[in-house]
């Protein structure tokens, strides 16, 4: 297992103190977070630094994007081997609409979805809505 470190150096990705924060934040969380998340749990941070941080992240396939269906843009680490291919990678996401919260489904792969000659895939996004475990017990 590799430290965060190793991770973000493997990525390319220089180590920052900032960095190794908002990765052991989004490590705990059990949910997808929005960009006011990140922000409200480092109030001190620049709001730019935090920004910059989950893009950089984002571009090099540390966390990807949730767009949920609500409008408002969700983060969640990859799994470990992830590359975020359209062919591999997918996975289901579950956004509860009690509680708000998106998890992800990373046991819940997405199957390849073959679209006609000529139409070329950028993005699948497959969102469950519903009820969660923790909202329905």
């Amino acid at each position: 297992m590799k430290t965060i470190e190793q991770l973000l150096e493997s990525k390319n990705i220089r180590v920052t103190a900032m960095r190794l924060l908002i990765y052991k934040f989004l490590a705990e969380k059990k949910v997808a977070v929005t960009l006011s998340d990140i922000e409200n749990a480092f109030e001190k941070a620049d709001r730019t630094t935090l920004y910059r941080t989950i893009k950089t992240f984002e571009e090099k396939v540390i966390v990807h994007q949730i767009d949920n269906g609500t409008g408002i843009t969700k983060y969640a680490l990859c799994e470990e081997g992830c590359n975020c291919d359209i062919k591999n990678d997918l996975h289901l996401h579950f956004h509860c609409n009690n509680c708000n919260e998106t998890i992800c489904l990373t046991d819940h792969k997405i199957p390849q979805i073959k679209v006609p000659d000529g139409f070329v895939s950028e993005n699948v996004n497959l969102v469950v809505k519903g009820i969660c475990d923790k909202c329905s017990g």
